[in-house]
């Protein structure tokens, strides 16, 4: 099922939901640049543990109209007029990416809601003492984001200027694409031809203050993240399992960017658990 919904103090919210009352809920939150389709790959083993999926466009993907000035925090709000349109009280939430990381942000504000959270390849808060936010990160993704901290008018521009991302996809990555996460192309694409908007908010979200810290998380974490990401860089995981006060890190040494998610099953199991 797919629904719009109309957020307090304006605004509008294409979410989805695969259905089910009485089954555990868990909101998924997409990547950059994805709409929110929730992911197919999962779905055989959401099925067999009795998990409900919903999720949304991010504003400025599919159906979801650009919020200027959005930041990472605001997923909370977004999450939780999903789950109140849906009659849902208490979920987990769990996401790829950037995704990850709005995933960490809803669970830090809505901490008598979110049960679980699960981060999969996440950013850390670019304000992360102790952190060197940008080692280890590919040459595309430190210009990419350069651009997001020079604010809209010159993130705009970089994502109109042609220039192509390397994501230093390994080995790895391109047998998970073989094995089942060829799925990310069909919530790429339609993204990518929504037009740049989604994109240039997200970028500038994730190097703005999120308006939250993962510290505040009282829910279990689990945190999944490839040793040999250049997107997002295993340090990132590594220094939110220090502050999140209830984390796993389950560190994949050969993992990286998208053969992480062929954890995914795994963290489905896990929420599971931690959700009982």
């Amino acid at each position: 099922m797919e629904i719009d919904l109309t957020l307090p103090g304006g605004g509008r919210l294409h979410a989805y939901d695969t259905g089910g009352d009485g089954r555990l809920a868990i909101l998924w939150h997409h990547g950059t640049p994805n709409i929110g389709a929730p992911p197919k790959p999962l779905f055989a083993a959401a099925d067999r543990l009795g998990i409900r999926w919903i999720s949304y466009d991010r504003p400025g993907y599919g159906g979801s109209p650009r919020i200027p000035g959005r930041t990472v925090g605001d997923a909370a709000t977004w999450a939780a007029a999903i789950a109140d349109a849906l009659g849902i009280e208490r979920f987990a939430v769990m996401g790829h990416s950037g995704g990850g990381t709005h995933a960490l942000a809803t669970g830090a504000l809505l901490p008598d809601r979110v049960v679980a959270v699960v981060s999969a390849a996440g950013l850390a808060p670019p304000d992360a003492e102790g952190l060197d936010w940008w080692a280890g990160m590919g040459d595309s993704g430190i210009a990419a984001l350069s651009a997001a901290k020079e604010g809209l008018v010159a993130k705009e521009a970089f994502e109109t200027s042609g220039t192509e991302y390397d994501h230093q996809f390994t080995p790895a990555d391109f047998a998970a694409f073989e094995s089942g996460w060829s799925w990310f192309s069909e919530v790429v694409g339609p993204a990518e031809a929504g037009g740049p908007g989604g994109h240039v908010d997200d970028d500038i979200a994730y190097v703005t203050p999120w308006g939250c810290d993962p510290a505040q998380i009282t829910a279990p974490v689990l945190l999944i993240h490839g040793g040999l990401d250049k997107v997002v860089p295993s340090t990132h995981a590594e220094w939110l399992a220090k502050r999140c006060p209830r984390a796993e890190l389950r560190l994949v040494p050969d993992g990286a960017h998208i053969s992480v998610m062929t954890s995914g099953e795994a963290a489905l199991e896990w929420i599971r658990t931690a959700a009982s």
